[in-house]
């Protein structure tokens, strides 16, 4: 089943609407959500519209509240998100972190309080579409164990980085866990395995099953050990630049909320030379020989503008069960 895109964005908006967003507010929102699931990032998009609608009913998600400046020390800045709506909070500080770039050359900004901000590659496309490198992490629940460890201590604290370009931005999106949260969630209900190890099941073996790697809550962080600590120290970047809460708290408080967040932005030179250089990284890079023929070497975000444009023609594909649920809502 497809639904277009300007359907499924309507439907986000009549929903939002009912909820009390604002006008303005429901608009960007449903825009947001629709394009996670156009861009084929369908856990943030679609699949996770019912969950924020839950969220704003419990009062975990403010959406009359608007980012307030903490501090300001040049071109770094640390913001208070007010338990707002994560993805206009992420927004907002990525064109804080875009005028600040194009003031100094680069720009930083932190928000605490705010909300999860569904696809965060979203902010990286924002800051390739102004012509800036962006960087961009959040911490989370505590939903991943430390290397050595079994109790889920640590968030799967996703990072983004992305580098503008002529033919296509280049755009890495990643959560620190092998398989992010909601993906694991996308696998468990289609009773499909996991393409590689995700996590342990709960006799500590190596697993592929979705279900049984939620069931004992240890996602297996990328690069092992490594993984584990560029978990730890995206929580400390993100805690100490925004004065906010670490995933130790967020754990603690018992429901994702107040979270920090972080936005970078540098302005790179825009000149033929520079263009050339990153078209020269690419292209070497899918020189390397193939492990099976067929298969294709492609950079992080080229995947994201094929199915960006397959879904625009054909209709963006849904889980009927979601959908039918959303228009009741």
């Amino acid at each position: 089943m497809r639904i277009p895109f300007e359907q499924m964005q309507a439907e986000f908006k009549r929903i939002l609407l009912q909820l009390h967003f604002t006008e303005v507010k429901a608009e960007a929102c449903a825009t947001i959500f629709a394009e996670n699931s156009r861009d084929g990032v369908y856990t943030h998009g679609l699949n996770r519209f019912p969950v924020f609608v839950q969220h704003v009913k419990d009062g975990l998600v403010n959406p009359d509240a608007k980012p307030s400046l903490n501090q300001q020390f040049g071109a770094l800045e640390s913001w208070d998100g007010h338990l707002g709506p994560g993805m206009l909070n992420a927004r907002f500080c990525m064109d804080r972190a875009i005028e600040l770039a194009n003031q100094h050359g680069i720009g930083c900004v932190a928000i605490c309080n705010t909300n999860h901000w569904m696809r965060g590659g979203t902010y990286g496309w924002q800051a390739a579409e102004a012509g800036c490198i962006g960087i961009c992490f959040t911490n989370t629940i505590a939903n991943l164990p430390p290397w050595g460890g079994v109790d889920p201590r640590l968030g799967n604290n996703p990072l983004i980085i992305a580098v503008p370009r002529k033919c296509g931005h280049v755009v890495l999106d990643m959560a620190v866990s092998q398989y992010s949260f909601g993906k694991l969630q996308q696998y468990k209900a289609s009773g499909e395995e996991l393409p590689l190890p995700g996590g342990y099941d709960k006799d500590g073996n190596l697993s592929t099953n979705a279900a049984d790697i939620m069931e004992s809550r240890r996602l297996l962080p990328v690069g092992f050990w490594k993984g584990s600590g560029l978990s730890l120290m995206l929580d400390l970047l993100a805690t100490v630049l925004s004065n906010g809460k670490s995933t130790a708290a967020v754990t603690q408080a018992g429901a994702e909320s107040g979270v920090s967040q972080v936005f970078i932005c540098l302005k790179p030179q825009h000149d033929g030379h520079t263009a050339g250089l990153v078209e020269q990284i690419l292209d070497y890079t899918k020189t390397s020989r193939l492990t099976e023929p067929g298969q294709e070497i492609r950079y992080p975000g080229e995947s994201t503008l094929r199915t960006r444009e397959k879904n625009n023609t054909e209709g963006i594909p849904v889980d009927e069960q979601i959908w039918q649920q959303m228009l009741a809502l």
